[in-house]
């Protein structure tokens, strides 16, 4: 069986970590899997969102394989650490939408790619944390740089320098995912978000998603720049033409992304 599972569901994009006896941990070729596919699903213009989720009930992703890493030399350390950052710093770059079906519990790097989607469903009884420090390390795929800026510096600090594991309820009470529900209803919540954002117009989601990534952090001014400049960009569309005639008639609009 493959370590990846890529199913195209309508217009959405369901990848599968698919190592269930290994609590889905990033092996090197899942990482360069990863990068491959998170590249490849940016360029399709079928594509408009993309679940990422794992296999089995135990975990979406435990993070880093250890098993794996303590094989490693130290000269091929710098390699296979890219690989992981590489792959999540991929997926970190989708333009489009992306939803983290969070099936399991999540550490180290699985949190790290978690935190790098739009959104993260995570089902009831799981529980997250970047736990490098109990391990010797530290987060190094954009950990320290996305908690914080999702939690707040304050509690991104609790859990990194602690190495602290946060259950279901807390993680949601901080925000650092968007929504917990029951394993039985897990597949119909994030369907339905995906349904939710099969309403909007791709370019506009899109052009949005751009101006809230690059605009974060800069100043006021410069942020209004950025989002004109990507508002413009849907304002001749074929999508917005759409969407009003839709409004006018009464009726839901049929979005084709251009």
């Amino acid at each position: 069986m493959p370590d990846i599972i890529v199913e195209s569901r309508g217009t959405t994009a369901w990848v599968t970590l698919n190592r269930p006896d290994a609590r889905n941990a990033l092996s090197r070729e899942l990482n360069l899997r990863l990068q491959e596919i998170a590249t490849g699903l940016d360029e399709r213009e079928d594509v408009r969102a993309v679940v990422i989720t794992g296999a089995g009930d135990k975990a979406f992703c435990a993070g880093a394989d250890l098993k794996e890493r303590r094989g490693v030399s130290a000269e091929d350390t710098g390699p296979y650490i890219n690989a992981i950052a590489g792959a999540i710093y991929a997926w970190g770059e989708l333009r489009k939408p992306t939803i983290c079906a969070m099936n399991g519990s999540a550490y180290g790097g699985g949190l790290e790619l978690a935190l790098a989607c739009d959104f993260r469903v995570l089902v009831e009884g799981a529980e997250v944390g970047l736990t490098e420090v109990k391990l010797g390390i530290m987060p190094g795929a954009g950990g320290t740089q996305r908690l914080p800026r999702l939690i707040g510096e304050a509690r991104a600090k609790e859990l990194i320098l602690l190495g602290r594991r946060v259950g279901a309820a807390r993680a949601l009470e901080i925000g650092l995912v968007h929504q917990v529900v029951s394993r039985a209803g897990f597949v119909a919540a994030v369907d339905a978000l995906v349904a939710e954002l099969a309403t909007c117009a791709p370019l506009s989601v899109k052009s949005a998603k751009s101006a809230i990534e690059r605009g974060y952090g800069k100043p006021i001014s410069e942020g209004l720049e950025i989002e004109r400049a990507c508002y413009d960009a849907t304002l001749f569309s074929e999508d917005r033409n759409e969407g009003l005639a839709a409004f006018a008639e009464g009726r839901p609009p049929n979005y084709r992304g251009f």
